[in-house]
């Protein structure tokens, strides 16, 4: 029997999954790690911890499966995407990574804009300067820790970092590497004219391959720790969301896919590459050979409910608690019964600053609205709707582009909803669509080795094959129109309140 390894390093933990040929999840394992903010504004995370959870995820799983590790034919790696890994000529790790929603890099986008030109920047990258992206995480260090950047002799985003530990190899792919800001997207390579601009040393970045290429094999220290058998094939995987895009079969134009974890993402392919002047969205090169991908990324989503979850929602999670269920089926009971619009209370989901569709590292949360009468029922409600109403304004901008969107699948926690993924139709007037096999970004990673093993013979038709369609959600265009009420004044407030959040942030 032939199996597959797809290991996702998110950003609350690392998820390994085994799969059999025909991508059923044999056994799976996750292992948390914590976020580390010292300041506001600030994220970042320990890289050993996510090797430790991979090593005890693969032991997991091997020892959970019993599976014959020389059965193992290849293995996918996916991962948060955007952050910052520095090691040192040994290979040592220098620092914390500085994660994908920290946003304390403001002034290192500024000097990008000087220092290129905005302009220049989006003709090469395909995306302004933001300050998510890993570009300007490598100025930021070079300026405010020259002495430790000094010391830098290898620059990996997180999932590459997990390859370096298991093959040796200091390598990436296209799909990751495009969200670095450092690349030239519609070559697929790296740009010579922003690297230079920006200062940064080319021999510190990873051998470039496309998302299937094999990038090395498991070496011995490797598979003494984990169990895997040595040789073991490691392709050149995604970013988590173009692993998603895969792990749910949007991998041809006209299909896009909606994730709502830790963020939020809407994720479309397209056959051309697709630029927003204005930058509200991302435009990268996509897992599939010879394709783009236009996405967008809600700082806090399900950061927003989890977030009144831990501060408000105390009584649900006790009740969850005694009941033996998840503290968000009870939260998302409470919220059907209050009816769209959560009686004229509005969310905007900016805990973390935003990327899409206003990238500004300055905004914050807001609740608008709020009554004497107003219950939790109506804060859960509010929430849900200002994180989905992200996603449509998204949507919105995809279809200004034209990109199409014409058939929607959702994965993540929040496509675990019925009543979120009815929402989401509601408001997007498509049919959104869960698929069999919720596994995501480690499914496509999984898919991705498989076709580096030979055992598929390209991505579309192994997803044509092994992708199906479980749930479907069609649009009420009655409740679109209501909530059509309240979107419009939704993306009005950010406006409003622009100059309000830089005076906020001014505030000594």
């Amino acid at each position: 029997m032939e199996y597959l390894l797809g290991i996702d390093i998110g950003t609350s933990g690392t998820k390994t999954v085994l799969f059999d040929r025909d991508a059923n999840p044999i056994t799976a394992k996750t292992f948390e790690y914590p976020l580390y903010q010292e300041q506001n504004g600030w994220a970042e995370q320990e890289p050993n911890d996510w090797w430790e959870a991979t090593v005890a995820g693969v032991k997991g799983v091997l020892e959970a499966s019993g599976v014959d590790p020389a059965d193992i034919k290849g293995i996918g790696l996916s991962g948060q995407m955007h952050g910052l890994v520095m090691l040192d000529e040994a290979g040592e790790v220098l620092r914390r990574s500085i994660i994908w929603c920290d946003q304390r890099t403001g002034e290192e986008v500024d000097d990008m804009n000087r220092m290129i030109g905005a302009d220049k920047i989006i003709q090469i990258t395909a995306n302004p300067a933001v300050t998510g992206f890993t570009a300007a995480k490598i100025l930021w260090v070079k300026k405010h820790e020259p002495e430790l950047y000094a010391k830098c002799a290898h620059i990996l985003l997180p999932k590459d970092y997990i390859r370096y530990k298991l093959t040796g190899e200091y390598a990436t792919e296209v799909s990751d590497a495009s969200g670095m800001q450092l690349m030239d997207v519609a070559k697929r390579t790296w740009s010579d004219e922003i690297l230079e601009g920006l200062g940064i040393d080319k021999n510190l970045l990873g051998k470039m391959y496309e998302s299937q290429d094999v990038t090395g094999a498991v070496h011995a220290e490797a598979s003494a720790l984990t169990g895997l058998a040595e040789g073991t094939i490691v392709v050149g995987g995604a970013g988590d969301n173009p692993a998603a895009a895969i792990g749910t079969g949007i991998v041809s134009q006209g299909k896009a896919f909606t994730t709502i974890g830790t963020s939020a993402v809407v994720y479309a392919v397209s056959d051309q590459m697709a630029l927003d002047p204005k930058g509200r969205v991302h435009t990268l090169c996509a897992s599939v050979p010879g394709k783009w991908t236009v996405m967008s990324c809600t700082q806090a989503a399900g950061l927003s409910l989890q977030w009144l979850r831990n501060n408000v929602c105390t009584e649900e999670m006790a009740e969850a608690t005694e009941k033996g269920v998840d503290p968000y089926e009870i939260m998302t009971a409470e919220a059907a019964q209050v009816p769209i619009g959560s009686e004229k209370l509005l969310y905007l989901p900016y805990l973390m600053g935003e990327r899409s569709p206003h990238p500004d590292p300055d905004c914050r949360g807001v609740f608008f609205g709020l009554s004497a009468m107003h219950q939790r029922p109506h804060l859960i409600r509010s929430v849900m709707e200002g994180i989905s109403f992200s996603q449509w304004e998204c949507v919105e901008v995809f279809r200004e582009m034209g990109v199409p969107i014409e058939d929607m699948m959702i994965c993540g926690g929040g496509g675990r909803s019925p009543f979120w993924r009815q929402m989401l139709a509601d408001m997007y007037g498509c049919p959104v669509s869960t698929v069999q096999s919720d596994q995501g970004g480690a499914l496509g990673a999984a898919i991705l080795a498989g076709v580096g093993a030979g055992i598929y013979s390209d991505l579309e038709s192994a997803c044509n094959e092994l992708v199906r369609k479980k749930d479907v959600s069609q649009p009420d265009m009655a409740a679109n129109g209501e909530y059509a009420k309240f979107f419009t004044l939704y993306k009005e407030l950010y406006h409003t309140l622009f100059s309000s959040f830089k005076d906020l942030k001014n505030i000594q």
